[in-house]
């Protein structure tokens, strides 16, 4: 079921610049983790048919019964990036290496777990912003895209649940553009209000004609972004991928009769993302939904869509079944964010050289801070811990964060710094040896020799001296790695009193 083991994941850990940590952010309910499961399925570790109803990242009983996420849950993928998709990467990336390590957080949404986010966003560089195309921007969107870029990390846009457009509310193909053009506006502006287009991580606005918008419904586990259809039509239109997908968003109109591109629109001319983008889609899925065979059939045809064994009996019987394999095979939900997140979303190295300043309190030009900007493996050990994991044993805990410089190997003396710590003095420092290092996958864990920087990891063994978060490092005068702002006040205040008023502190 595997598609990948745990030293091909420690081969790519060294080779940093292929390496991605991102979390899906966004309001609750928009569809989170069932977006993530067609990740994860990708990746080879749900069956396809499942994904979408698994929620694979709900690992706790509480989280599958009452259907949210309450942890955020980390776990690692390994996506080999088509050649053709290489060159649209901006940033440096490896020579000669197509495979992407992707590190995936899933975080929740409800306004009272916020906390976790938080925990999620600091191990992370990068986040996709999950927003459900029918109900719009929502607060919570808001709370946690400001998170976000108050931690400088990059934001993408995927619009969810876009079966309910069309299934359920039966839009337009024009007004679907502007629901779609509205969200993206919305999310641009709360960008701009809390972000900084000048600053060291330069232009943070989503944009559908740079790819970084995606569509699709996770449910249903298709997706795409303008890239996948400019693709499609740059042979027939004999034009450069990157110019196509500039007239398919925005008001670009086209003439089929005269083969011409407007600005204005006229008689005629239909609007460039209607007439490519929805059009075949709004075909596929009118013939299915209407069960009309035969239109179904030469649309199957057209688009190159094969159905094996056991689908064709789906093919006699049409309807939401068959809509749903069709519309998989044909713009897999899995292939199309692995890839956005891949070109669009930083590297460590790229990511920490504008974040070890506000990562880092002490000053900016020891070892350790200098260590983390170049995300260095051969300079001292940096490790943040965001949070504790419970394990299996009662009462024992998995420490979880990520590593920002050096290496941490099982078995290494290290000096475990919690929060209250000072430089020079002995209070909340404890020297120990950290007992495992091990992978987090999703429900599983998987033990590993040692875990180099830019990568995120779990540690046993050193729950006894830390509390929630703390830094973990070999660097005698290290000072702590910036504690977490985390952005809500307490929900609720209780007073407690001791049974025997003997024992109140003296």
């Amino acid at each position: 079921m595997v598609n990948f083991t745990v030293d091909e994941i420690r081969g790519l850990m060294d080779k940093k610049k292929n390496i991605r940590n991102m979390s899906v952010i966004a309001h609750v309910d928009h569809g989170k983790s069932t977006l993530t499961d067609s990740l994860v399925c990708k990746a080879g570790i749900i069956a396809s048919q499942k994904a979408g109803e698994m929620r694979f990242t709900d690992t706790r009983k509480d989280e599958q019964e009452r259907c949210i996420t309450i942890k955020s849950t980390a776990i690692s993928l390994f996506y080999e990036l088509p050649a053709k998709d290489l060159e649209f990467i901006k940033q440096e990336r490896e020579p000669n290496v197509s495979h992407f390590l992707i590190n995936l957080i899933d975080s929740p949404g409800h306004v009272d777990f916020s906390s976790e986010v938080t925990a999620a966003l600091r191990v992370t560089d990068g986040a996709l912003v999950v927003v459900d195309c029918v109900s719009g921007v929502c607060v919570q969107t808001e709370t946690v895209l400001r998170q976000a870029i108050a931690e400088r990390i990059k934001p993408i846009l995927f619009m969810n649940k876009m079966d309910r457009a069309l299934l359920e509310l039966q839009l337009q193909q024009e007004d679907l553009f502007q629901t779609f053009q509205r969200i993206v506006e919305n999310v641009n502006v709360i960008i701009a209000t809390y972000g900084d287009d000048s600053g060291p991580m330069g232009e943070l606005q989503v944009d559908p004609t740079k790819g970084t918008v995606g569509f699709g419904a996770g449910l249903h586990g298709w997706a795409f972004t303008l890239k996948e259809f400019a693709e499609m039509y740059a042979s027939k239109f004999k034009i450069e991928v990157s110019k196509l997908m500039k007239r398919l968003w925005g008001d670009n109109f086209f003439s089929p009769t005269e083969k011409k591109w407007s600005k204005s629109g006229g008689e005629g001319y239909v609007r460039g993302f209607c007439q490519f983008v929805l059009d075949p889609i709004f075909k596929v899925f009118r013939a299915i939904m209407d069960c009309k065979k035969d239109d179904y059939l030469q649309l199957l045809d057209k688009l190159n869509i094969k159905l094996s064994g056991e689908d064709k009996e789906k093919l006699e019987e049409g309807g939401k079944p068959l809509l749903k394999l069709v519309m998989k095979q044909w713009l897999p939900a899995g292939d199309v964010l692995l890839t956005m997140i891949a070109i669009h979303l930083p590297s460590p190295v790229v990511a920490q050289k504008y974040r070890a300043e506000l990562l880092y309190e002490g000053p900016q030009d020891d070892e350790a801070f200098m260590g983390i900007k170049t995300c260095d493996a051969t300079a001292p050990l940096m490790m943040y811990i965001s949070k504790m994991v419970p394990t299996s044993d009662k009462g024992r805990f998995y420490a979880f964060g990520r590593v920002f410089s050096g290496i941490v190997q099982t078995g290494q003396k290290a000096r475990i710094m919690g929060p209250n710590y000072v430089p020079g003095k002995k209070e909340d420092l404890y020297v120990k040896n950290i007992q495992r290092t091990i992978l987090m996958m999703g429900r599983y864990t998987e033990p590993i020799e040692d875990v180099p920087c830019g990568n995120i990891c779990g540690l046993v063994g050193v729950d006894q001296y830390l509390i929630k978060t703390g830094t973990i490092t070999t660097f005698e005068n290290a000072h702590n790695l910036r504690v977490m702002k985390f952005s809500v006040s307490p929900v609720v205040r209780v007073a407690v009193e001791p049974r025997n008023p003997a024992d109140l502190p003296k």
